[in-house]
């Protein structure tokens, strides 16, 4: 595959993923009250789970020497990608605005611009360093509405704390991933991480509901959202994901991350009828603008 075309190739998968995840935050959004955050995660990457067995079960046989010698890798991916990095966006939720998760999120790329740089060596291009800068401004823009002198009233609580770190945790993720072990297909991949994050929910799923006296009240809309979540952004989401980071590494695929408050605000204004005002389209426009200038052929260190 040309060069170009594998670049074309890895941010289409970048940008599947991101919308799917967009989709996680209007879904999840209904659930605050309804389900708390580790239960919910636990209901999420078990129902990916069980979507995936029948496709990649087969694969994680066929895989099992390579699993078993690269356990430790494979343990400390789920542990971070799947146990902790969801649960703690669901429990931050809890705790903070959305304006402030929306604002903490847009950090993930540049951890992952950080790590990949410290890790992996990866040279950072001025142009890929000013797409960046662009697309920032042009969340910036949205999440605040175009008043940015909103930013200078945020305060600081346990949530952002938690969202910060869950956006440090994706980074260090993505990193991983670039790391994947050529031995072990995708598919084992997934069945092995989304198997191993569920089962170290388990016990933390249990305290919540001895500490909370959790009462889950079974609906088609509480099961349509789990579905959409575990079989959309958990397994499909992770698995463009990492076949971006594969073909245009964690920085550029981070670039085009950038991209799912924007996915997100479109959303919001067909799904939830939220008003739309040009502040939406400046944003829409730098955002763009900066996963062009991140992602074209000459931000190439």
């Amino acid at each position: 595959m040309s060069c170009s075309r594998n670049r074309l190739v890895g941010i289409v998968f970048a940008l599947a993923a991101t919308v799917v995840w967009s989709g996680n935050f209007i879904v999840a959004r209904g659930l605050v009250d309804s389900v708390p955050p580790v239960t919910l995660a636990l209901l999420r990457w078990t129902t990916a789970l069980v979507v995936l067995l029948p496709f990649g079960g087969m694969s994680f046989i066929r895989s099992l020497t390579a699993v078993r010698s690269h356990w430790r890798y494979l343990a400390l991916t789920a542990l971070l990608g799947v146990t902790i990095f969801n649960t703690l966006i669901y429990m931050a939720a809890h705790h903070t605005s959305a304006l402030n998760l929306s604002l903490i999120a847009t950090t993930s790329p540049m951890f992952i611009l950080l790590f990949a740089r410290i890790f992996l060596g990866e040279a950072v291009s001025p142009t890929r360093l000013g797409g960046v800068v662009v697309a920032v401004l042009g969340v910036i823009v949205l999440i605040t509405r175009g008043q940015v002198h909103r930013l200078l009233t945020l305060e600081l609580s346990v949530g952002d704390l938690g969202m910060l770190a869950a956006a440090m945790l994706f980074g260090a993720y993505s990193i991983l991933v670039r790391r994947m072990p050529r031995d072990v297909p995708q598919g084992a991949f997934l069945t092995t991480t989304f198997g191993l994050g569920a089962l170290m929910l388990v016990p933390w799923a249990a305290w919540e509901w001895s500490a909370g006296g959790v009462e889950l009240h079974v609906t088609g809309q509480l099961v349509g959202a789990v579905l959409y979540i575990g079989a959309g952004a958990s397994l499909f989401s992770f698995w463009c994901w990492n076949r971006a980071v594969e073909h245009i590494g964690p920085s550029m695929a981070g670039a085009v991350y950038y991209s799912l408050p924007l996915f997100s605000g479109i959303e919001a204004v067909v799904f939830l009828g939220e008003p739309v005002c040009w502040a939406h389209f400046l944003s829409g426009v730098l955002i763009l603008g900066g996963i062009w200038l991140a992602t074209r052929q000459g931000s190439r260190p």
